[in-house]
């Protein structure tokens, strides 16, 4: 069982950056994949990003490429999501998903996250 607590969402301006932070519980995050994901309001909920266990191997979804980074540090059971240039389109609540090894297909997540609110103001 993980439990994923997100922080770091907030009101910016167009043009700003933020960065969110998803703190995991328990001794074997390292043995997770983790991906944050996205959903506006009246919309459904959205791939945002996705790294392996050991940060090697990340992904991301059209709109955020060249935006936005995800990175992990294992020693401290966190991720994270860089998002610079924000824009307003990227309103949304925003949750950290974590899969166990045997979980699939990738898509696939087994834990969420509460959210945390981000809101981009033209």
């Amino acid at each position: 069982q993980v439990q994923l607590v997100e922080s770091g969402g907030g009101l910016v301006q167009a043009g700003g950056s933020l960065r969110l932070s998803c703190a995991a519980s328990g001794r074997t995050f390292s043995a997770y994949g983790m991906g944050w994901f996205r959903q506006a309001p009246g919309k459904e909920r959205e791939f945002v990003a996705s790294i392996n266990r050991i940060g090697g191997i990340t992904s991301y979804a059209a709109p955020v490429r060249g935006r936005f980074t995800i990175s992990r540090d294992n020693a401290k059971n966190t991720v994270y999501l860089q998002m610079n240039s924000l824009k307003p389109e990227d309103t949304a609540v925003y949750y950290c998903a974590a899969r166990r090894p045997e979980t699939t297909p990738v898509s696939q997540y087994d834990y969420w996250g509460q959210g945390t609110q981000v809101t981009v103001s033209s």
